[in-house]
């Protein structure tokens, strides 16, 4: 693998790389770029693999090599402290006094901004949007505080580094910028690597999402609110705007279902529509009264500029491409976010990516479909790539089983999630916890957290939902015997190796709702260019998912375990032969006993 990202990155080429784990995917791009003495972009599709690349395995790869190297870690501006957004926070109602004083605190020690140093505040509490920016928000040059700003000394950095490690969204936000001519956010470079690519696509699809949330709207009621409060006292008259709009919003909420997650717009067109228009009227209302407002107040001036951003983005959202695109609605018990979502992004991906005129490598470890590279590759706009299959150097056959349980009911039968969990009690019993349980839906994980706490399971129970995802991950490693449920978040990105995993049940095939609308609009595209929906789409998506779920138990090249795939479709249905191939070499059982046997040597 480092031959071949040698050869593409001096070559200026394209490389498509499957990596199984243990191959050391991460060194054999490293290597080859740190010695190739060129500006390279490093790009992660999650801020753990980024943290770990910046600061473990780079500076351990330096080392190693004896090179020195100008490294970077360049994040998206959310994730950096602002000062202007702080000491508005101190006048703004509702803030958390002990949160502002921790922010505070750290504040004046920082160097990076980096959000992520601060300890002792959850990821999601209330703080964080009150003291970080946005691209709306932002005053950039006008701001008191510009030649202290975290975000523009990071990119500054960036500009002068030879290895610059960025996550998807921020690389997809610099292609549109240089490909547009509006300026850049990261340096040009020789080479791209794009780690965890088989994200990419689905990241680029969310980039090009055109949206607009209730949150989103009500943090430009509260923004004018506080800076109105600050450069125009009393404010009445934005005060009124800001009231305005927050009344809007609920009533934007009450005019959409209770309960759902994503629905189709005209499906609920008859009370959206006219919300939207009203929504659109008051925000030119606002738009004028700010348009009356002194230039040289830069809080206002960039009120009104969100305001006429919200105000366009509201109508292209409404008034979308239908043929194109799906104009959709993601609720949630309180919000709603309204979406116009391509349904393909090869065409816009794939002039990004020849613009930037230098090699690009994307690896993962689940990127193939057997040794076949073309969903990923028609994904992602690459057109015949060079394309490299590692095996993983783990010993599979010897390490582990995967389980095929015989006499389970058809997955849609109301009692499946209850024969399961009966099914596979000896199972959980032999292997003392120490078990992921991975669900497709969030019903089914609810519905066993149920059975198992009722059956008085005898291991500790974690379930997704009862707590933040990196609290859970790091109980089950301290608890003795854990039994994690867990759905969607926990199929990949989890690293636990050594004797605390080692049993991994995955419920279901991980075929996509069918009820999803971007789902349907995505199948009708493909039928509409006379592929087959299901044999090129649905088939594919559903393997990759098996593939990384999967891939939790075995992560080093002691582990020992057991797999089960309870679905009884991957023995009766002729696709199951295709899910059976993409998986590692385990040893197949469909023997119950000789799989709690196995577990008890574990």
């Amino acid at each position: 693998m480092a031959t071949a990202v040698s050869e593409a990155i001096r070559g200026g080429e394209n490389l498509v790389v499957e990596a199984g784990t243990g191959t050391g995917k991460t060194l054999a791009y490293l290597i080859p770029a740190l010695l190739s003495d060129r500006r390279v972009i490093v790009s992660t599709g999650t801020k753990t693999l980024q943290d770990q690349l910046f600061h473990r395995d780079l500076p351990n790869v330096c080392r190693a090599i004896g090179r020195a190297a100008d490294t970077v870690l360049l994040k998206g501006r959310s994730n950096y402290l602002c000062l202007h957004r702080l000491e508005t926070a101190r006048f703004e109602e509702g803030t958390v006094p002990a949160e502002l004083a921790a922010i505070e605190s750290w504040a004046g020690v920082t160097r990076s901004g980096d959000v992520a140093e601060v300890e002792g505040l959850a990821e999601d509490a209330g703080i964080w949007p009150r003291v970080t920016s946005t691209v709306e928000n932002c005053l950039g040059a006008q701001c008191d505080f510009y030649s202290r700003c975290h975000v523009v000394a990071a990119r500054q950095a960036a500009m002068e580094a030879d290895v610059i490690v960025v996550n998807h969204h921020l690389l997809l936000a610099d292609m549109v910028l240089k490909e547009e001519g509006f300026g850049e956010l990261l340096p040009g470079a020789e080479a791209v690597i794009v780690d965890e690519a088989h994200q990419f696509p689905d990241i680029a699809q969310a980039f090009f999402n055109r949206t607009m949330s209730s949150r989103h709207l009500q943090s430009l009621a509260d923004d004018l609110r506080a800076e109105a409060l600050r450069e125009v006292p009393p404010a009445r008259k934005a005060n009124e705007l800001a009231d305005g709009l927050l009344k809007l919003i609920a009533d934007t909420r009450i005019a959409l279902p209770r309960s759902g997650t994503n629905l189709p717009w005209d499906d609920v067109a008859g009370g959206l529509d006219p919300c939207v228009d009203q929504l659109i009227l008051l925000l030119d209302d606002m738009i004028d009264w700010l348009a009356a407002q002194n230039e040289e107040l830069p809080g206002l001036r960039k009120c009104l500029e969100r305001a006429r951003a919200a105000s366009a983005r509201l109508e292209s959202i409404s008034g979308g491409d239908q043929s194109a695109g799906l104009r959709w609605v993601g609720l949630s018990r309180s919000g709603f976010v309204l979406n116009y979502t391509p349904v393909e992004v090869a065409d816009s991906l794939r002039p990004l990516i020849e613009s930037f005129s230098c090699a690009w490598v994307f690896t993962s470890a689940t990127i193939a479909i057997g040794e076949d590279f073309s969903h990923f590759t028609a994904s992602a706009g690459l057109d015949d790539p060079q394309t490299l299959s590692v095996p993983s150097p783990f010993d599979y056959p010897a390490n582990s089983l995967l389980l095929l349980p015989q006499g389970l009911p058809e997955p849609n039968d109301g009692g499946y999630t209850g024969a399961v969990l009966k099914t596979l009690r000896p199972l959980l019993e032999a292997a003392g916890g120490r078990t992921f349980l991975l669900f497709t839906s969030h019903r089914a994980l609810r519905e066993a957290a149920t059975l198992l706490r009722e059956d008085d399971l005898g291991f500790p129970l974690l379930v997704q939902g009862e707590g933040p995802r990196s609290k859970l991950l790091q109980q089950f490693t301290e608890l003795d015997n854990p039994v994690l449920l867990g759905a969607a978040s926990f199929w990949e990105g989890v690293d636990i190796r050594g004797p605390d995993l080692v049993l991994v049940i995955i419920d279901k095939l991980p075929f996509a709702s069918p009820g999803d609308p971007l789902l349907k609009a995505r199948l009708e595209a493909v039928r509409q260019r006379g592929g087959n929906p299901f044999r090129d789409y649905q088939l594919p998506q559903a393997i990759l998912g098996l593939k990384q779920g999967a891939g939790r138990l075995i992560r080093d090249f002691d582990d020992k375990g057991v797999v089960v795939v309870c679905d009884p479709r991957v023995s009766s249905r002729s696709y199951g032969r295709a899910f059976l191939g993409s998986l590692p070499p385990f040893t197949v059982t469909r023997d119950t006993a000789a799989a709690t046997r196995f577990l008890l040597d574990c």
